[in-house]
């Protein structure tokens, strides 16, 4: 997917006020317009303009592409990763123009459903406007399996996009405590209340909801609630059975490996997976029998001796004889 530099298609500088952006807009979309151009082009370069306009006039939008714009270049290989838009206060509440599916991959990729930034209705599009209460704000936050299997307390600084007093969009910071529930899921949302947009007239602050992303683990892997784990085991291991150190998130168990083990073996480590008050998940625990190599001589005749004394044909099933 290639990289579009929006500011190229408005034909503005990375620093234009939003004013710029809408009258470069203007100019480009009257000049292009398939009712009045009828160029070849014109069309397609209608929907790129409009599609630029899309993200620029938008604070959130243009913030979050400059984190990566000013890295790229127009038609650089690009692919962004799943938390990209982590960090960024926003307030949601889909897109302005009517016709979204005439938006290129590398807009969906940024800002399509999947995106927080694309999302309609649901608690984002509930902007509680009664009594002057201000806008409910989101924003995604990337947490370790390890501060959601114990619950933790959390400094965060969220970046909050806005326009100061001459049109250019700026990032402001925005520290808070957090608490982590312990147990809590991916994709799960924490409410801070008061942490919102400010009220008007009086009216109460908005709320912010903080989207929970798990960061990855160098070990486990998560399904649900479950914790999954590649164990390797030796041969002999495998073999005659064992009892070997297991690493869990809450600390190290004993895990008896029973003899005759082969890889792909799942075992089942209940109540070590992700916990809350209500529910609890599992560890599991997948084998596999790593085969050393033989680095000596001495390693080369035992790995004979095991040929000639044992009668073992792992390919018998097929028809086939050693």
């Amino acid at each position: 997917m290639e990289f579009k530099d929006y500011y190229t298609t408005l034909g503005i500088e990375r620093n234009a006020t939003q004013d710029e952006v809408k009258r470069a807009y203007r100019k480009l979309a009257r000049k292009y317009h398939p009712d009045i151009n009828k160029s070849q082009d014109a069309e397609q370069r209608f929907k790129e303009i409009g599609e630029a306009y899309e993200v620029l006039q938008d604070t959130e939008k243009r913030a979050a592409y400059d984190k990566f714009g000013s890295n790229w270049e127009a038609g650089q290989d690009f692919s962004p990763p799943p938390d990209w838009d982590a960090g960024f206060e926003f307030q949601g509440g889909g897109y302005t123009q009517a016709d979204a599916s005439q938006f290129s991959d590398f807009f969906e990729s940024l800002f399509g459903r999947k995106s927080a930034f694309g999302q309609r209705g649901g608690f984002q599009g509930q902007q509680a406007s009664f009594y002057g209460k201000g806008q409910d704000l989101h924003a995604k936050i990337v947490i370790s399996l390890e501060d959601i299997f114990h619950g933790s307390k959390q400094t965060l600084t969220l970046q909050r996009p806005t326009v100061d007093a001459n049109g250019h969009v700026i990032v402001r910071p925005h520290t808070l405590q957090v608490t982590i529930p312990k147990g809590v899921t991916e994709g799960q949302r924490i409410r801070l209340e008061g942490q919102g947009g400010a009220g008007m007239g009086g009216g109460a602050n908005g709320d912010l909801y903080l989207e929970v992303i798990l960061a990855d683990h160098p070990h486990f892997t998560v399904n649900n609630r479950d914790i999954l784990l590649t164990l390797p085991i030796t041969p002999w291991e495998a073999a005659l059975g064992a009892t070997i150190p297991v690493p869990t998130l809450g600390g190290i168990v004993e895990l008896k490996i029973p003899a005759n083990s082969q890889t792909g073996r799942k075992m089942r480590l209940k109540g070590r997976g992700i916990c809350s008050a209500k529910v609890s998940g599992d560890q599991y625990v997948t084998l596999t029998v790593m085969v050393p190599r033989p680095k000596t001589e001495k390693d080369q005749e035992l790995y004979r001796q095991m040929a000639e004394s044992m009668s073992f044909n792992p390919r018998s099933h097929l028809g086939v004889r050693s």
